[in-house]
């Protein structure tokens, strides 16, 4: 087996690496910058802050599953190329808007939808490439890695988005997200290993592909389970997250440099898992594994409500820790066990599925967010969004994975 450290010895694998972590940490700049931004700069109230993650998320529900019946007919890498160049060009309209005093909300809501479109492309052909690029036994430890990248940028863009807000405003920090965008395609274009051209249908019906991506995924005893969990958890975690920033500013009177620290803080946890989780999975089984970082998941939102000025401040330190360590650890496994079990030819419009059925869950739960938001207030948001998200770990526990050690090889199915 391929370790995750000697996978960094290839080449091309190391600059699709580098290029990936650059493109994280633009995310996470933004992920803070853009709320801070509507709530500091234009006075918006939770609701209109609730549509900014909508806005980013809605093209999975229009795009997502698209996106991978095409994706299986292309070459991955222009589509990485061009989605990161359009999304440095869109997110550096922002400061530009901001420098003439012409920044409204309607921009920042045209420029997420733009920007989620090529998130879309972006990240289908991202989780498509690997296979395309590497040995099967080196699909481990690459997610493993790509995986880190996450937890890096996770800690790293929350610390430094909160701080950067603080000194240059929040309009220049998403101005050094479309930096990191532009920095990520040139080292994408440095890529030499030649990507196949994938085999066309003789017959191309999008329909058809797609519906053939669909029912692989919810006709398999495993891949459906994995679906319908991160799919409520999605659905939960962006209700949450769609009033976090709110939460943080307007009830527990926190500055942005505090909230990026502790937020830093807390997400150090997804770093410990990316580097740990190859070894895990090996000592008590990948489908064990997953199982268990996936209810992690749900009490750790759960802690989240508990949350409040002074020392209680800790709970979101510790819920935090907790969901970025299980995140991670999860997210590895769910990747590795897609690919593992899903043909070649089908592995685009699988991860398109997949990710659509999560992240098509996300602009819903943003739109829920914002509504039990205004209606019930901020607390009661956050409990149901914890409680609901633990309760979707049952699709889990009611499937194969609850008496399985090891996810099986497709020739060990057929045996």
């Amino acid at each position: 087996m391929t370790s995750s450290r000697s996978i960094l010895g290839h080449p091309d694998f190391r600059r699709l690496w580098i290029a990936d972590l650059l493109s994280q940490l633009g995310a996470r700049l933004s992920m803070i910058a853009f709320p801070l931004l509507a709530l500091l700069a234009l006075d918006a109230t939770t609701f209109e802050v609730s549509l900014l993650r909508t806005c980013e998320t809605a093209a999975w529900l229009l795009l997502g599953l698209f996106a991978g019946a095409w994706v299986d007919r292309v070459r991955c890498l222009p589509v990485l190329v061009f989605a990161d160049l359009g999304r440095a060009v869109l997110f550096g309209s922002i400061p530009l808007a901001a420098v003439f005093g012409v920044l409204t909300l309607t921009q920042l809501y045209v420029v997420l939808v733009l920007a989620g479109i090529l998130t879309v492309l972006f990240d289908v052909a991202h989780s498509s490439y690997p296979p395309r690029l590497l040995q099967p036994d080196q699909l481990l430890p690459a997610n493993a890695k790509l995986a880190a990248n996450h937890s890096v940028a996770a800690v790293l863009g929350a610390g430094a988005g909160g701080v950067l807000v603080q000194w240059i405003g929040a309009a220049v920090t998403i101005g050094v997200d479309a930096l990191s965008f532009l920095w990520s395609a040139i080292w994408l274009r440095s890529i030499r290993t030649p990507e196949p051209r994938p085999a066309r249908p003789e017959r191309p019906n999008l329909r058809r592909e797609i519906a053939e991506g669909m029912r692989y995924v919810f006709r398999h005893p495993l891949l459906r389970p994995i679906a319908l969990n991160t799919a409520t958890t999605m659905l939960f975690q962006a209700a949450a997250g769609a009033v976090m920033i709110v939460f943080l500013v307007r009830e527990i009177h926190l500055q942005p440099s505090t909230i990026g620290l502790l937020s830093m803080i807390g997400l150090a946890g997804a770093i410990v898992a990316s580097a740990v989780t190859e070894r895990i999975s090996n000592r008590y089984g990948d489908a064990r594994t997953l199982l268990l970082s996936s209810t992690g998941i749900g009490v750790a939102f759960t802690l989240q409500p508990l949350t409040a000025p002074g020392w209680r401040v800790s709970w979101y330190v510790v819920a935090t820790l907790l969901a970025g360590f299980c995140i991670i650890v999860s997210y590895i496994l769910q990747v590795s066990t897609r690919q593992r079990v899903c043909p070649p030819e089908l592995q685009g419009r699988v991860g398109a599925t997949m990710s659509f059925v999560s992240w098509g869950a996300a602009p819903l739960g943003s739109l829920l967010g914002g509504t039990l938001g205004t209606t019930f207030g901020l607390y009661a948001t956050l409990w149901i969004a914890g409680l609901s998200s633990l309760a979707g770990t049952a699709f889990l526990y009611l499937s194969p994975f609850r008496t399985l050690r090891t996810v099986p090889s497709p020739s060990e199915r057929r045996g």
